[in-house]
């Protein structure tokens, strides 16, 4: 793939507004991802505008429907180059799924590599927040596999 056919798949990304987009040709493999913000709404300005009394503040984990916090989150990287599986085999169902609550030892994962299969574990406890990998994809040296809250 050379980088002209790079920049037409980064315009097909943003043109088609998507987040993502991941291409297998033959040997090459190609991801790419692009963060989409969402336009903030208009605001109407009123001449006579009263003002409004300051909510109580209430700490944001707490609200009832607050957001996550992607500053706190911790990004689980593989330590090693093999196929990421995310069930013990085929049959199983998968360790960890979005918003599961782990605990500090808990497998997440398994990595093939070299025909050995290697448990990756959570190094602490919290909450799968995103399952960055598929299953028997193959990951590289530090990619991104799991987002911990």
């Amino acid at each position: 793939m050379n980088i002209e056919e790079i920049k037409e798949l980064a315009q097909l990304l943003k043109q088609n507004d998507l987040s993502a987009l991941e291409i297998h040709e033959g040997d090459s493999h190609i991801r790419m991802e692009r963060t989409v913000t969402a336009a903030a709404p208009a605001v109407e300005e009123t001449a006579a505008a009263a003002p409004i009394p300051a909510a109580p503040s209430v700490p944001a984990q707490d609200a009832p429907g607050a957001g996550v916090d992607f500053n706190n989150a911790v990004e689980i990287k593989s330590p090693m180059v093999g196929v990421f599986y995310a069930a013990p085999s085929p049959e199983a169902e998968p360790y960890v799924r979005v918003g599961k609550r782990v605990k500090k030892g808990d497998v997440l994962c398994i990595i093939e590599a070299m025909k050995l299969m290697n448990e990756i574990v959570a190094e602490q406890d919290g909450e799968i927040l995103d399952v960055c990998a598929r299953n028997g994809d193959v990951v590289e040296f530090g990619q991104k596999l799991f987002m911990l809250l």
